[in-house]
Order: structure tokens, then C-alpha cells, then sequence
């Protein structure tokens, strides 16, 4: 394999932590090893199957793949909301389970660092006005009265959500909900970020600021995770693509490799080819990311 293609994944459950980050420590985020979760006891197939991952801090890293391919569910299991049925997940060099935490003092520390954002804001919104919701964070921390509104203030100010301060945020638009929700997260300043198609359902200028933001926070130096199957914001958002298709890794590699390679984005849906009949009968073919299209 040459410098910068795409390391494509074999079909085995067994697999290792990427050679460069081989060893736990505290420099990884996150370190995975055979994953396996299912959606029920009868589940049929399991959402992630054998899944291993490292993810160094201050990564960013972009989690591509189809619907259905385990992206939503990858950022639950690292988020501590859903827990594997087989392998391990450490966070910071800890175990994270289930039973760490029910422990206050794991679980604090724990919520305050590492923080996700729903690929549905609704999921997540629950205050009565934008305010509050964008302040619950800081409030639950106990952070000094004064220092939570000059905060919720300067968030406001930079997603351009000032005028809605006082508006409840189940009656804004799914654009507006989008960005109290990246807000609510942001203002805790948390070392991992993990986002759920955050550019979806966002208008052009709004999701050229979303990519921004990412670029922009923390000054590159937190980690982010992104789920996404819009192509066109990778290359500005991530260092590293992993690709999924049917809850596995197939291929990780730089956003150039991974996105230079056609034949692996159409067997993996995110892009497909519309056909074009040329007057002299020719078909010719073009491929399209499945991301700006209704279908």
C-alpha cells in the first residue's frame, strides 16, 4: 500500500488497533476493539459487527457510510448511551461501561468531556427558551451566575442565535434548532465532540458556519468525531476517514484517498451514477453523492 490510500479492511470479526496508535494510553481518545451491538435480542444482523478502532486526541476524525451502516450507533456506544454486547471501549485509558457510569464521580468527568450531538436536535431540546437550554450545561456544573450568562452571551453571538434567546426552542426551524443544540454542547467546551450529521437540514450559509465552528474549535486541538454522508464538507472537517457499510469497517485512510476512490464509494452507496443517453446513442455514466439528492 502506497502513502496515502485507503487501508481497506478485510471481512473477519478479528482485527487490530490501527498500527500507528497500537498501545493504550492517555493519548488516545478512544480505543475500540471488536465491537459488536445489537438492536434487540432478535436482531437479525448486529448494528456494529466486530468493530476496532483507535482515535488519538485531537483527531478529527469523519465516520462515513450509508443509512444503516452503524455510524448513529458507533457515536451512542461512544457517547456511553448504548453499551456493547461483545468487546471494549475505553475512553482516556478507562474502561467505559455501564457500571463506571452509575459512578458519580466517572460519570461527571465523563459528561463533561466527551459530549454528543443528535442528528435530531429535537432528541435533545428541552428547555423552555434558548436561553435556558444553552445555560443547563454550565448550570448542572455549578459555574458562577455571572460567568454562565457572559458564556450563554458569547454563544448566542457566535452561532447568530442572539434574537432567539427568549423563543422556545421546540417552535424554531430545524436549522435554528440545529444550532441552539451545537450551542448547548459547545459552551461546555468539551475535549471530544461527537456529531451526528450535523450539517443536515441546514441551509448552505448555515452549513458553511457549522464547518467553520469545526474547524475553528478549540483551536484545533479537541477531538472530533463526525458521522456524516455529505462528502462535500470531509475534506475541511477531518484528517481521517473510516468508512462503514453493513456495521464494519471496510476502509479508513486521509479524506484525498478515501474520497479519490470511486469504486469504494458506490459499493458503499455514498455515491451512485446517473445515466445519461447521449445523442448518438452512448450511455454515459456520473457519479453523485447520495447526500444532495431526495432519494
Amino acid at each position: 500500500m502506497t502513502r496515502g490510500e485507503p487501508r481497506i479492511e478485510d471481512s473477519g470479526r478479528e482485527g487490530t488497533l490501527s498500527t500507528q496508535h497500537s498501545a493504550l494510553g492517555t493519548d488516545l481518545a478512544f480505543a475500540v476493539r471488536d465491537l459488536t451491538y445489537r438492536y434487540g435480542v432478535g436482531s437479525a444482523a448486529p448494528a456494529l459487527d466486530g468493530v476496532t478502532l483507535a482515535i488519538p486526541r485531537g483527531e478529527r476524525v469523519a465516520i462515513l457510510g450509508a443509512n444503516g451502516s452503524g455510524k448513529s450507533t458507533l457515536l451512542r456506544v461512544l457517547d456511553g448511551l448504548y453499551f456493547p454486547d461483545s468487546g471494549s471501549v475505553e475512553v482516556f485509558g478507562e474502561p467505559l461501561t455501564e457500571e463506571r457510569l452509575q459512578e458519580e464521580d466517572f460519570a461527571f468527568a465523563f459528561r463533561r468531556r466527551v459530549a454528543l450531538v443528535f442528528q435530531n436536535p429535537d432528541v435533545q431540546l428541552f428547555s423552555p427558551t434558548v436561553f435556558d437550554e444553552i445555560a443547563f450545561g454550565p448550570l448542572q456544573l455549578r459555574w458562577p451566575k455571572d460567568e454562565i450568562r457572559r458564556r450563554v452571551g458569547a454563544m448566542l453571538e457566535l452561532l447568530e442565535i442572539a434574537h432567539l434567546k427568549d423563543r422556545a426552542p421546540h417552535r424554531l426551524s430545524g436549522g435554528e434548532k440545529k444550532r441552539v443544540a451545537l450551542a448547548s454542547v459547545l459552551i461546555l467546551d468539551p475535549e471530544v465532540i461527537l456529531l451526528d450529521e450535523p450539517t443536515a437540514a441546514l441551509d448552505p450559509r448555515s452549513q458553511s458556519q457549522v464547518v467553520d465552528l469545526l474547524i475553528d474549535w478549540g483551536g484545533g486541538a479537541r477531538t472530533v468525531i463526525t458521522a456524516t454522508h455529505d462528502l462535500d464538507t470531509v475534506p475541511e472537517i477531518a484528517d481521517r476517514c473510516v468508512v462503514f457499510q453493513g456495521g464494519r469497517i471496510v476502509a479508513e485512510g486521509p479524506p484525498v484517498a478515501i474520497l479519490g476512490d470511486e469504486d469504494l464509494l458506490r459499493r458503499t452507496n455514498l455515491i451512485h451514477a446517473h445515466r445519461h443517453l447521449h445523442a448518438d446513442g452512448r450511455m454515459h455514466y456520473h457519479p453523485h453523492p447520495h447526500a444532495r439528492h431526495d432519494h
